[in-house]
């Protein structure tokens, strides 16, 4: 067993973290109380497109987006 005292440090530890952009990393999301049917109907789309229904609701999400955007109805982003 090898003690460290209180000022040692780990040469394989790294001391600080590069600041991570909010926008770099994927957030998570969880839905509650999704009708079945539209669960159903989901998943047959996204396997007819050959994508995952996470894929699927990703890129459905830029679509209506990239709409609301072209109408000037989102605020501009940073």
């Amino acid at each position: 067993m090898i003690l460290l005292g209180a000022s040692a440090t780990v040469p394989f530890m790294p001391k600080t973290r590069a600041p991570i952009e909010l926008n770099d990393e994927p957030g998570t999301w969880i839905f509650r109380d999704i009708p079945r049917d539209v669960m159903r109907r989901a998943k047959a789309a996204a396997a007819i497109q050959g994508k995952s229904v996470r894929q699927l609701t990703i890129d459905l999400m830029e679509e209506h987006l990239q709409e609301l955007d072209k109408k000037g109805i989102l605020p501009k982003g940073k």
